[in-house]
């Protein structure tokens, strides 16, 4: 589409800043936030940056009777100088176009849309948190809007961003965390939509975490749909093994989500000359790695906790303990290096991070 211009609303009343030690993720909001409206032969048009505040839509409005939608989630970080910048946010909105078209979604224009959250942030850059470990997380997300109740693609939809300040995902430190191997239930299969960041996906994984999280556990390590026999994801997190050496994580097969995280994670072992390999791996492997002590490290990747550590795997009634419970030392390099580039704190050599502009810190 052609550029168009951005109006502005700002609002009347600004809200009450949470404390950076009170943040919970997901549950404070900021003052504004983005919409544009889609529609048939308009395209995306409406650019809107205006106060934060309940939608009007259609009760026959086709997202609450199909569920046609998609997200991404990614941050804005305060540095020491003041200074906000982002991170890889170019991948995110990328990923968003590649779930548009698995959804049948009209793609967005990512380098506007990119321009459009530099403005919503710059407007509220003073909710950028700059305690350490707090950040603003970013949630772009579009919804079918038209009022319609028949299964095809809507006519219509809205694109939305809304930003939410959130505290250090490990408040006392990186601890690994317990993990129950998912043989009943299903996240997604090769040909579904697992590789696209769509609110069904997180849905239909509800039950398996319910059923886990009584026994103790704290997520899922989700095996293939077809045979229940590779592994996949850890609750929604991309997975990563070292073993004897060499990290591995699952190959994208059509049922894996993409990960900004995953993709930072793999060039950066590259770039240390360690060892990685994206593969299919069955659980079966993995348990049997762990009897001859070669594994080494288990880890998730993605955008909330960055790296979270495997203590401990159960599959079938039998543990691995992984590494004695401990988080590995790789696993907290990269963790260190990641957040490290984040917030500025080390040189990014691959020019992950773009700047939105500097401002003292603002403490709250």
């Amino acid at each position: 589409m052609e550029e168009q211009t951005i109006r502005v609303q700002r609002s009347e009343t600004k809200k009450e800043k949470p404390q950076s030690d009170q943040l919970i993720f997901g549950r404070s909001f900021t003052d504004h936030m983005f919409v544009m409206d889609y529609s048939d032969p308009l395209g995306w048009h409406n650019a809107s940056i205006v106060p934060y505040q309940p939608l009007m839509i259609d009760p026959s409005s086709m997202i609450f009777h199909y569920g046609q939608s998609v997200f991404e989630g990614l941050k804005a970080f305060r540095t020491e100088s003041g200074d906000i910048q982002l991170f890889r946010a170019e991948k995110n909105l990328e990923r968003l176009n590649r779930s548009n078209d698995r959804l049948c979604i009209p793609q967005i224009d990512e380098e506007f849309t990119l321009k459009a959250i530099k403005q919503l942030i710059s407007i509220d850059k003073d909710w950028v948190p700059s305690a350490e470990g707090t950040s603003l997380y970013i949630r772009p997300f579009i919804i079918s809007t038209e009022a319609y109740i028949g299964v095809a693609p809507s006519m219509s939809y809205k694109l939305i961003v809304i930003l939410s300040p959130v505290g250090a995902y490990y408040k006392e430190g990186i601890n690994p965390v317990k993990i129950a191997v998912e043989d009943h239930y299903v996240r997604t299969v090769r040909g579904g939509t697992g590789e696209a960041k769509t609110g069904g996906n997180y849905a239909s994984s509800l039950k398996a975490q319910e059923i886990v999280a009584k026994q103790g556990f704290a997520q899922v390590l989700w095996l293939d749909g077809v045979e229940k026999k590779y592994i996949e994801e850890v609750g929604s997190m991309n997975v990563f093994f070292k073993i004897n050496g060499e990290v591995v994580t699952p190959q994208l097969n059509g049922s894996i989500l993409s990960g900004v995280t995953r993709s930072s994670v793999i060039e950066l072992l590259k770039h240390w000359g360690v060892p990685v390999s994206e593969k299919r791996i069955s659980i079966a492997e993995l348990y049997q790695a762990y009897l001859d002590g070669d594994l080494e490290e288990a880890f998730g990747s993605g955008t909330a906790a960055v790296i979270s550590p495997i203590g401990q795997l159960t599959w079938e009634g039998k543990d691995m303990i992984v590494n004695k419970g401990e988080t590995g030392e790789l696993s907290k390099r990269i963790y260190d290096t990641i957040t490290g580039i984040q917030y500025g704190h080390v040189d990014d050599p691959f020019q992950w991070v773009q700047g939105i502009e500097a401002k003292s810190p603002v403490k709250h």
